[in-house]
Parts: C-alpha cells; sequence; structure tokens
C-alpha cells in the first residue's frame, strides 16, 4: 500500500525558521483507505442547522464590514490614519520570534475589498504608492498587506491548512452544523471512533447567533483495535455578545493517526473558548488558526498533551487580532518522556488597527527523559504600538536534586517518569466533560499499565 502525503500543514504564517526545519509539517497517510464516515452525534432538538450556514454568516459578516469601510474611507485622510505613517524596518529573517511590518489602514481597520488595490498590489513591485523601498518587505509582509483589501470570508482559513481541510472534508462528507438562536444557551456532543483500516472524520460548522450559548464536546477514540486515520474539520463562527467553548478529548491509541483541524471567527464582544487534551495516537497533528475580527472579542485556549514511547507531536495555533481591545491567550502544558517528539508552533498576529488590544501565549514543558526532543516557537507579530504582547516558555528537565530526593523514597527514575504520566491521565479524566470521555481516558491509561483512582475511573 502506497503513501499519501499532505505537504506544508501547520504552517506558520511567517516562516522564519528554516535553519531548524520547523516551519511547517509532511503527513504522510496511508494510500487507499476508505472513508469511514461513522460519527455519533448527541444534541438538543433544533439545534441541527442548514448546509451552508457557516458560509452564509461569514458574507454577512463582509457586506457589514465593507459597509463599515465605505463609511471610513469617506473620511479625510487624516481622519483615516492614512497620513504620514513611518514604515518599520523588516525584521530578521534569522531566528527572531517578532517580526514587526507597518502598513496603512482605515479607521474601520480593514478595507473595502472593492477598492482599488495600491500598486504594490497590483504589479507585485515594492515601490510607487507603498513608498516603500524595492526589497523592503518579507514575504509575509506582502501577504499582510494584500490581505487588508480582502474580506473576512477571503481571508478565512483553518490552523492545518488546505490540503488538510480537503482531506478530512473528503473524508468526512456532509458537515454536522450546529446553528444557535439568539439568546439560546444548548451543547453538544461529536464523538469519532477509529475504524480499522479506514479514515474516519467529522466535518463540523458552528455558527452561534449573537448572544447565545453553545458547549461542544468532541472526543476522538479507539475502543477496537485497529489502525487508520482519525479526525476533525471543526469551523466556528461566533456572533456577537456569543459564547463558546469547545472541547476535543483526544485517547487514540499508538496504531492511530490523530488530525485536528480548526477555523474560528470571534465578532464583537464574542468569546470563545477551546480546550484540546492530546493523551494518544502514534502522530497527532493539531491546527487552528482564529479571527478575532470584532472589537473586544476575546480567544482562550488552553492545550494539555502528554508524549511517551515514539509518539509525534505537532500543533499549530495562529491568532489574527483584527479588532480594538481583543484577548488571545494560548497557554499549554505538557510532559514528554520516553523518546516521543514535539513541535509547537504559536502565532499571534497584532494587526494594524487593533489598538487596546493584548496577547499572551505561555507554555510549560517537562522533559521526564533526555531522550524526547521538544520544539517550542513562541511567535508575534505586531503592526500596532497601542498594544501588548507577550510570549514565553518554560521548559526543563527533572532536576537532579528532585531525583534524589524521590530516590530517598524508594522512588527510582523510571517509577518517577511513571508518576507524571500517570498525573496527566489523572488529571484529564478529572477534567472530562462526560461520562464517556473520562471512561476513554482510564482506557488509554490501563493500556500503559496504569490504573486511575476510583473517584475518576
Amino acid at each position: 500500500m502506497g503513501t499519501l502525503t499532505i505537504e506544508h500543514a501547520n504552517a506558520m504564517p511567517a516562516p522564519t525558521w528554516h535553519r531548524l526545519h520547523m516551519n511547517d509539517a509532511d503527513i504522510e497517510l496511508p494510500g487507499g483507505l476508505a472513508a469511514a464516515q461513522q460519527v455519533e452525534v448527541s444534541c438538543e432538538e433544533g439545534l441541527r442547522g442548514e448546509a451552508g450556514s457557516f458560509d452564509a454568516a461569514l458574507t454577512a459578516l463582509d457586506l457589514r464590514y465593507a459597509s463599515d469601510t465605505r463609511a471610513a474611507d469617506s473620511l479625510p485622510l487624516a481622519a483615516q490614519g492614512l497620513g504620514d505613517q513611518p514604515v518599520a524596518s523588516t525584521a530578521d529573517q534569522g531566528l527572531s520570534p517578532v517580526e514587526l511590518t507597518s502598513v496603512p489602514t482605515s479607521a474601520a481597520h480593514q478595507v473595502d475589498d472593492q477598492a482599488a488595490p495600491p500598486a504594490a498590489i497590483e504589479d507585485g513591485s515594492t515601490d510607487g504608492a507603498t513608498a516603500m523601498e524595492d526589497g523592503a518587505l518579507s514575504l509575509y509582509q506582502q501577504q499582510a498587506l494584500e490581505n487588508l483589501y480582502l474580506a473576512p470570508s477571503d481571508v478565512f482559513t483553518t490552523g492545518m491548512g488546505d490540503e488538510a481541510r480537503e482531506y478530512l472534508e473528503f473524508v468526512a462528507g456532509e458537515p454536522i452544523v450546529f446553528a444557535t438562536c439568539p439568546g439560546e444557551r444548548t451543547c453538544a456532543t461529536v464523538r469519532v471512533e477509529g475504524v480499522d483500516g479506514a479514515a474516519n472524520a467529522a466535518a463540523i460548522d458552528v455558527v452561534a447567533a449573537p448572544g447565545s450559548s453553545l458547549s461542544l464536546t468532541i472526543a476522538l477514540d479507539s475502543p477496537a483495535p485497529g489502525t487508520g486515520v482519525v479526525g476533525t474539520r471543526l469551523r466556528v463562527f461566533a456572533g456577537a455578545d456569543a459564547h463558546v467553548d469547545v472541547s476535543c478529548t483526544q485517547t487514540l491509541d499508538d496504531s492511530w493517526i490523530a488530525l485536528d483541524d480548526a477555523g474560528i471567527v470571534v465578532d464583537e464582544r464574542a468569546r470563545v473558548q477551546v480546550r484540546h487534551i492530546v493523551l494518544g495516537a502514534g502522530r497527532s497533528y493539531t491546527g487552528l488558526d482564529a479571527d478575532l475580527r470584532g472589537d473586544d472579542a476575546r480567544l482562550d485556549i488552553d492545550t494539555r498533551y502528554l508524549g511517551h514511547g515514539a509518539q509525534q507531536r505537532d500543533f499549530n495555533y495562529v491568532a489574527h487580532q483584527r479588532g480594538r481591545r481583543t484577548v488571545c491567550n494560548l497557554d499549554a502544558n505538557g510532559v514528554l518522556a520516553g523518546q516521543s517528539s514535539k513541535t509547537l508552533r504559536g502565532t499571534i498576529e497584532l494587526v494594524h488597527g487593533c489598538k487596546g488590544s493584548v496577547g499572551s501565549e505561555q507554555e510549560t514543558v517537562l522533559l521526564a527523559d533526555e531522550r524526547v526532543v521538544n520544539r517550542t516557537v513562541p511567535v508575534i507579530l505586531c503592526d500596532e504600538d497601542d498594544v501588548a504582547g507577550n510570549h514565553g516558555a518554560t521548559i526543563g528537565h527533572v532536576r537532579p536534586e528532585q531525583l534524589l530526593y524521590l530516590a530517598s523514597r524508594g522512588i527510582s527514575p523510571d517509577d518517577a517518569e511513571r508518576l507524571f504520566i500517570t498525573a496527566t491521565y489523572q488529571g484529564a479524566a478529572i477534567d472530562a466533560p462526560d461520562v464517556r470521555t473520562r471512561a476513554a481516558v482510564a482506557r488509554l491509561a490501563a493500556t500503559r499499565g496504569i490504573t486511575l483512582e476510583e473517584a475518576v475511573a
């Protein structure tokens, strides 16, 4: 059986880490897998929406922002903020985690996509209307400038990229659509289980109406032995003042490959919370791209992961903060043991015009074995001065004095590593959103010879 390769998945928006080969990932999948299309959906009556609801919501947002932009474009140049603006020098394209850009935009944050673009976009040059020296812009900066003239639907994407998204949509077939009513509070659950010798995936669309609240639980599990691909493609549109909580727990055995792809749009004063629990699968790929389009929008991402044996973990989180006073928090916490490897790319883009916005990303990694490979890539792209951007990582091995303390109490280094792994399973079981997910965590832990306490088993 041949292989199918998804190229340039989980790609960073500003590829600056060429020497370390961390800009993206090529995903090799078994060729010839059948599309199982076996997905379990549970939700309240009336929550299922019509196909095309997500695209319709994006189109409505396009029209609204085009109208706002036309109003802003009628203002004098000084009122639009299009007067003489300094141009930041191109950031170092080597190993610097921060890249600065400076491009003009209107007071409405976006430029009407029907307006004529500057000469730099028409002919690919960097002179003339942009008043920039030839070659002053990086590839990312050129793309960022072009995006200012595109509608929200034109810049929407998912974290793993087009190839991965199209593969998952092909495997999944007809999408599962959840559409809330204004002010409604509801919940839904989607379970995708491994089917031996097949690819099984769910394409999920969420459209949260203004003022509504939706809690979505996603479970990726393999209760029966086998090999194949298990995945989800998730698109979320959170309307004004809406609140969407997404919890995705992955408890696949090592013989499976997990693909988790998501794209999110957040409107005015809306809040989206995403929690990823990645415990299993021999190879696991997670990608998320978010567009904080409305003023006062907020996104919180909390990721917990475990790697042991020869497992591979690959994450890519991208957040574009376009609205004013937006907030984005990316937090990750993981344990790597055995000969496992992990790459986590976290990119926060503070777009020109997002005044008063705050972006923060933080990761804590415990390296429980000297053989593990950890790659942490925190990036902040900033083109606005009235913002706050923070990033950092805490990465380290168990200190020798800590191992000595444990040894004095009869706990060997191997036993200590097992304690860290057990604690990760224990935490995931305690925080599991439902009984079946908790049982899946306990099942996976049992395959490692770990018995969870009765209180969470």
